[in-house]
């Protein structure tokens, strides 16, 4: 229990606030100070998923807006050990943690195990309501063809 909780910190710490995995940046304009950041993060539990997350930073005001998207894929081996080590409650684990304002409020990636589907969902959402929701986008990746995948009990 304790070691799992020590290597998911941190995993968490390794990956909070990392700038350095920034692959693209997208000017949304000459007359604006907000950008389109494209970043790359690998799974620390599972290094064979690879996500992409974009989200906009406004770089002269106190708060960027919680808009994001992800998508991850699988990028390498995928093996059983790897998802033996994943929390597999229904909240998952926080895989990314990035401040996106003064006033408390973050992006956060969590991991989630589908048992039933054999799936991993990586869901980025904002811990803050804007405009009477909090923001959030979720992508998929499936064990199909992979070392942990296992094949369901026939009834």
């Amino acid at each position: 229990m304790w070691k799992k909780l020590i290597l998911g910190g941190v995993a968490a710490l390794m990956l909070t606030g990392c700038d350095n995995n920034e692959v693209g940046d997208v000017s949304l304009g000459l007359f604006t100070t907000k950008d389109i950041k494209i970043e790359v993060l690998a799974d620390p539990l599972v290094p064979g998923v690879t996500c992409h997350m974009s989200n906009v930073v406004a770089n002269l005001n106190l708060a960027d807006p919680s808009d994001m998207s992800i998508s991850c894929r699988q990028t390498g081996e995928i093996t059983a050990s790897m998802i033996a080590a994943i929390d597999k409650s229904k909240s998952g684990d926080v895989v990314f943690k990035k401040s996106k304002s003064i006033f408390l409020k973050s992006l956060k990636i969590r991991r989630i195990y589908d048992d039933q589907s054999q799936s991993l969902l990586y869901l980025a959402y904002s811990t803050k309501e804007t405009s009477g929701s909090y923001k959030h986008a979720m992508s998929t990746v499936p064990l199909w063809s992979t070392e942990a995948y296992q094949q369901p009990v026939q009834p």
